[in-house]
């Protein structure tokens, strides 16, 4: 036999046993399809065994009471009653002072003498105005004794008592020109004119500034001397206008200076009543207890605790993140399929807020009744990966 009619005939014979398989029916016939539930975007569906595995514990959505704090900067400032910016008012020349920036004083200490020629003048006229007074004094009742028994008229009572009113009130202005350049009238006598008089502290501090030396000479509008009082401190803060609502008179402040480590506290003493272009407002605190090394004008971080109110919040382990959004689990309903029980659960999208004491709080979409629904409490990340097995999310 020839190689061609062997190739033949063993093309042949496939051909035979094929036809062959066909007729006998060797080949199954194909089944249909299964019908497979398609489950919602938002949904994901566990078995029994699956649940237990994965420890899924459901819970209620609570109110509770979460603190939050605000990380805010400001400036260590004193009251404006525990300053003092001293001028002289009728000015002279510094003919002594002793002191340095930084010195402490006290309240009535001296800080300089001042010289003027005119504090002579001033205390000349106040004597003479005051011997006149006493004279016009005398007058004036002499002729109102006199006025009552008819021997002057009363033209001439009146023109004394316009004397006497006139010295009086002289004599009253010239005593206050004293007490403001610093001389007492009651101590004033005429042994003891002088042109020189003693500036001193208004307040107890310690200087800031000081702006003179022997021999200058100072005006009335010259700061000499700049006096804090740094026992009182109080804090500046300043926060953006979204925070407005969630600082109260009361509240307790945590500030630190610098990169100290140590921790300074203060009270909420008062709110700003207005914000500023920048879309800020400013809030004063009282600094409480003593700080050592603290000064008016340094810079400070501060954490301001807020108000605890009732928030609606879960435990933090209920809230799941995905691609920059928070999500919790919710409890849809018990199925069975294919002869096994199922539970589905449903992810629903939430605003996370502050979180404090091992809960979180949330702001759920409106209508969510939290009376009735089951939160996924536990086991919620095993949840989001199963969901993100089963597909894409798209929630």
């Amino acid at each position: 036999m020839t190689k061609v009619s062997f190739k033949l005939l063993i093309i042949i014979l496939g051909l035979i046993i094929s036809l062959y398989s066909c007729m006998n029916g060797d080949s199954k016939p194909i089944s249909d399809p299964v019908a497979v539930e398609v489950l919602p975007e938002n949904i994901v569906e566990l078995r029994e065994d699956q649940i237990k595995l994965a420890d899924i514990q459901t819970g209620s959505v609570e109110m509770r009471s979460v603190s939050n704090t605000l990380k805010v900067n400001g400036i260590i400032s004193v009251a404006p009653q525990n300053q003092a910016t001293v001028c002289m008012p009728l000015g002279g020349f510094i003919k002594s002072t002793t002191l340095m920036p930084g010195n402490a004083v006290t309240k009535g200490q001296t800080l300089a003498v001042i010289e003027n020629q005119d504090f002579v003048d001033i205390q000349q006229n106040y004597f003479e105005a005051r011997n006149k007074l006493v004279f016009a004094e005398a007058e004036y009742k002499r002729h109102t004794d006199l006025y009552k028994d008819d021997v002057y008229s009363e033209k001439n009572v009146q023109q004394v008592t316009v004397d006497y009113k006139n010295l009086k009130a002289l004599v009253r202005s010239l005593e206050q020109k004293l007490s403001l350049i610093g001389i007492n009238p009651d101590q004033l006598n005429e042994g003891n004119i002088s042109n020189t008089v003693n500036l001193v502290s208004p307040i107890k501090g310690f200087l800031k500034a000081v702006n003179v030396n022997i021999g200058k000479y100072v005006s009335p509008t010259d700061i000499l001397f700049e006096i804090v009082n740094s026992d009182k401190l109080f804090l500046e803060l300043t926060l953006f206008e979204k925070d407005a609502d969630k600082v109260a008179t009361g509240q307790k402040i945590k500030f630190f200076i610098n990169n100290e480590t140590e921790v300074h506290e203060a009270l909420i003493s008062q709110t700003g009543k207005s914000v500023s272009d920048d879309k800020t407002f400013r809030v004063y605190g009282t600094v409480t207890g003593s700080c050592k090394n603290v000064l008016p004008g340094m810079y400070v971080n501060a954490l301001i605790e807020e108000s605890d109110i009732k928030v609606t919040a879960l435990p933090s382990e209920a809230v799941v993140s995905f691609d920059d959004k928070d999500y919790i689990f919710v409890f849809e309903k018990n199925k069975e399929e294919a002869g096994k029980a199922m539970t589905e659960y449903r992810i629903i999208e939430v605003k996370k807020g502050v979180s404090s004491s091992g809960f979180t709080k949330i702001t759920l979409p409106e209508g969510f009744d939290i009376n009735t629904a089951k939160v996924v409490i536990k086991g919620a990340y095993n949840l989001l990966s199963a969901k993100k097995n089963a597909g894409e999310m798209a929630c």
